[in-house]
């Protein structure tokens, strides 16, 4: 036999191994365990600012990311010590946000998920008074166009969907539904959404005409994960009866039918999802964001387990052998950004700027997988 030959099918056999590799849900809090230890030990200080290119507050999306996983974390395993981390961030920044009551960037009020969190373990109204003042104005103000990036999807819908449940205030789930629909049909001029594909552009600055290299239209790994993590969180959220949650449910089902069709051999998803030429090579917080999404749905039925359950598998335990050191590291993490090209090359062992909201996306796909019946 041909060398070559040889040497592909022992990669074809490797990879339908770790894909048919059982999943072990105690494995799966370990590395839950090992990956958050290594960042809870690596700052030990919540209000440490964060130096990158310039200093930014501990409580910027990214690092708001990451306090969601460590919720979802907690939720699973409750530990006093997540309890802990997570409450002295927020009394550090006084249950505010990085540019005040004000805003309206939901990168700013991202930290309202962990904060209604906490307030639903050890309610007190002064915890939420920031919350309430910030997303009150959005209950009466008209405009609906604030989410024109999809991230921005992932990081304040799911605040609408806490505080509608939390206050018993439907005009919470209604704004909502009038701001996700205005970035998946409005925004851009036919909306971010494309139904044929069943897949998100960024912004508007991607829609077409923009394409890839090859010709293909250009959709964010990443930016696609903030947008089917949003989906399934809320919909952890929201009662059955909600108004608009069907909409929620196909979208949801459109995607995972669309990411399944892309995910590479190896269980990881490119970071531009029809264009493997364009810096093609796994990613981790694409991959994890995509593992929480699917396995949530499979989790409530939402989903074909038979159809994805291979599919969450692979990912996951692509991530565990590839991404995941032994020091509780995640490689293969794209820095931020917006596109393909942003924070390239990835590696192994490259330091992504941030990596708080690279372990925050892994910590909630584990949360979904340790749910699964197995």
């Amino acid at each position: 036999m041909n060398k070559t030959i040889a040497l592909l099918l022992f990669a074809a056999f490797s990879i339908n191994c770790a894909a048919q590799k059982t999943i072990d849900r105690n494995d799966i809090l370990a590395t839950m365990e090992l990956t958050n230890s290594y960042f809870m030990q690596k700052w030990p200080d919540v209000g440490k600012t964060i130096i990158t290119n310039k200093e930014r507050p501990s409580h910027i999306w990214t690092r708001g990311v990451y306090y969601e996983g460590l919720m979802a974390l907690h939720e699973i395993y409750p530990k006093s010590e997540y309890y802990k981390y997570a409450l002295d961030w927020a009394n550090f920044h006084d249950w505010g946000f990085r540019s005040g009551n004000e805003t309206r960037n939901a990168d700013d009020y991202d930290a309202a998920q962990t904060y209604i969190d906490l307030y639903n373990l050890q309610p007190d109204p002064e915890k939420l008074k920031n919350t309430r003042a910030c997303m009150q104005k959005f209950l009466h103000t008209p405009q609906n166009d604030d989410w024109d990036w999809i991230d921005a999807i992932q990081m304040g819908m799911p605040v609408f969907a806490k505080m509608g449940v939390l206050d018993k205030d439907p005009r919470y789930f209604e704004k909502m539904y009038e701001m996700y629909m205005e970035s998946r049909n409005i925004i851009g001029g036919k909306g971010l959404y494309n139904a044929q594909d069943g897949l998100w552009w960024r912004d508007a600055d991607f829609d077409p005409p923009y394409k890839e290299p090859n010709g293909e239209d250009s959709y964010w790994s990443r930016g696609n994960g903030w947008v089917i993590a949003a989906l399934a969180k809320t919909l952890s959220i929201i009662p059955e009866e909600a108004p608009h949650r069907e909409q929620y449910v196909e979208d949801l089902q459109a995607m995972a039918k669309a990411l399944k069709k892309v995910q590479r051999p190896d269980g990881f998803w490119n970071v531009s999802l029809h264009d493997p030429t364009h810096f093609g090579g796994k990613e981790t917080s694409g991959t994890a964001l995509f593992v929480y999404g699917i396995a949530y749905g499979i989790n409530n039925n939402l989903l074909d387990r038979e159809t994805y359950l291979p599919v969450i598998t692979k990912a996951w335990n692509a991530m565990i052998s590839d991404s995941v050191h032994e020091n509780g590291f995640l490689g293969w993490l794209q820095s931020t950004g917006k596109e393909p090209k942003d924070g390239q090359p990835l590696r192994y062992d490259k330091q992504p700027d941030f990596e708080d909201y690279g372990l925050g996306c892994f910590l909630l796909a584990g949360s979904e997988m340790y749910r699964l019946e197995i």
